[in-house]
């Protein structure tokens, strides 16, 4: 697998997603992307949350160094779990990229008024979903320097 080109490192993500199918199509992209990375995926804010704070703060490798979250999530919502990482001086600088079926105009303000780093909405068929993973790639995988 091709390493991160800045950071040359193995790429952490915690995938955040109630969907099988959504996180389905993220790992089938992530392994024909050749990214070289690790996933995690948890199905629910609070188990989201609970990971983090298990694996960051104990300072393992398995801290993610970005979070693709989804809003729409049993027990505790994405943007309840937004708040929370972004309130907490070892989880506030991980990258939170949003990937969500919200168009909801409220959401976007309220995700980015809460340090979202980017905000996406869900396409509705393959080839759009593609072409957002593609973008994501490029710029996220390949182009910037995630913080360790």
């Amino acid at each position: 697998m091709t390493k991160n080109s800045l950071i040359n490192e193995t790429i952490h993500i915690l995938l955040v997603e109630d969907s099988e199918s959504d996180a389905r199509l993220v790992k089938e992209f992530l392994k024909e992307a050749d990214i070289d990375h690790v996933l995690y995926v948890v199905d629910d804010g609070v188990e989201a949350l609970e990971f983090m704070n298990t694996h960051c703060k104990a300072a393992t490798n398995y801290c993610p160094d970005i979070v693709m979250l989804d809003l729409n999530l049993p027990r505790m919502g994405g943007i309840e779990v937004l708040k929370e990482m972004k309130k907490d001086d070892t989880l506030k600088r991980i990258p939170v990229i949003v990937l969500t079926t919200s168009t909801s105009e409220e959401d976007v303000q309220e995700c980015y008024g809460n340090y979202a780093n980017c905000y996406i909405v869900k396409p509705s068929n393959l080839a759009d979903f593609e072409n957002i993973m593609d973008t994501l790639k490029e710029f996220w995988f390949n182009t910037t320097n995630l913080p360790k």
